[in-house]
């Protein structure tokens, strides 16, 4: 495979990219930051592709004076071997940088964990992958927020909000880049703090995750639609923790989406955290709709739509992890527990790239 097999899409990438350098020169587009950062993100996107079209094309220029050369000197020859290993290596990179990208990958994330079945030992787990969430997004220098929770008896969540953010305009270091494949169902098997027989039991808690919003205009909101409710924010058993009626809850009556925050004192800043998460969540319904109507596309895709599928099973007695998506099965489970999850969800974007490389072969 050669660069001038897809010369007609680097071409067109060439041409956006310099159209969105100009955008960045013009003083007007920083007064959106919104729109600056969506402009930001897809420059510097389209900067790693046209880098590697650079790399390829000094590439091939040095790979074709080298031949000419190789039969007056030797050491031309040698070289021409090494510059054409150079080549396939950076052509490759190349063809996988063409793979069209999700185009929230460089968005931030609002991640909700939700226990399941196993009651109180599903809520405990609920707070153990909080944690490994936690200490994985500081190693990325990612910045968690808690938004909402609600305590289990025991000290775990029975529900759990967080957004995740990074100040990266790389797609590749988004946080929806990485996170968008830890939603669905994460199983446990271990023995429960409230077993006192030893047994090892099996419990599931689930993740939901969502691409924030960017600017407000994405997802547009009648107010109309909406059903506000208050009340006095309660805590683990049930018992009232506030004197008045700060913990809200917003109902749109169209979708039957309905969101509940209670972890701040005021009500304004409950309901500004509730909106916040209906926002991302209508965007999700709206995309989750277009992935529906463009069966490819879904297809090539490792993360499901379906947030009932088992996607991993987190083995304590065998200190073993394994996801079920991708076959990938490790026994350092303590250590991804404390946030080593980088390899786990490095064989999800790896399998979702090859299925979406395949989807390119068929399309030539």
């Amino acid at each position: 495979m050669s660069r001038a097999e897809f010369a007609d899409s680097i071409s067109a990438l060439r041409a956006e990219h310099a159209d969105l350098q100009e955008q960045l020169a013009d003083p007007e587009l920083h007064s959106n930051p919104a729109r600056a950062k969506k402009v930001n993100r897809r420059y510097a996107e389209l900067s790693q592709i046209v880098a590697a079209d650079d790399r390829v094309a000094a590439l091939e220029n040095d790979l074709a004076a080298a031949r000419e050369l190789a039969g007056e000197d030797e050491m031309f020859a040698e070289e021409a071997e090494s510059l054409e290993q150079q080549l396939e290596e950076q052509t490759e990179r190349l063809r996988r940088l063409l793979i069209p990208r999700d185009p929230d990958d460089g968005r931030d994330v609002i991640m909700e964990i939700k226990g399941g079945e196993g009651g109180e030992e599903s809520a405990l787990f609920a707070a153990d992958l909080l944690r490994m969430y936690t200490h994985y997004a500081e190693q990325r220098g990612w910045k968690i927020e808690l938004l909402d929770k609600t305590e289990s008896d025991l000290g775990g969540y029975k529900n759990v909000q967080i957004a995740v953010k990074s100040s990266s305009n790389e797609p590749a270091d988004g946080v929806w880049a990485a996170l968008k494949y830890e939603g669905g169902v994460h199983r446990v098997q271990r023995v429960p703090a409230t077993e006192s027989q030893g047994r090892i039991h099996t419990s599931t808690t689930g993740v939901l995750v969502f691409p924030e919003v960017d600017e407000p205009e994405e997802v547009q909101i009648d107010q109309n639609d909406l059903k506000i409710d208050v009340y006095r924010s309660s805590g683990p058993g049930g018992q009232s923790v506030n004197t008045t009626d700060s913990a809200v809850r917003i109902t749109h009556v169209p979708t039957g989406i309905v969101v509940s925050m209670q972890n701040e004192k005021s009500q304004i800043q409950n309901r500004a955290a509730a909106m916040r998460v209906l926002q991302a969540r209508l965007l999700a319904r709206q995309q989750e709709e277009l992935a529906a109507a463009e069966a490819d596309a879904r297809a090539s895709q490792i993360r499901s739509m379906d947030r009932s599928e088992r996607i991993r099973t987190y083995n304590f007695p065998e200190n073993r992890i394994a996801d079920h998506r991708t076959g990938y099965k490790s026994y350092n489970l303590d250590q991804v527990m404390d946030g080593a999850l980088g390899p786990v969800i490095e064989s999800a974007i790896l399998a979702d790239e090859e299925a979406r490389l395949a989807k390119l072969g068929e399309a030539d």
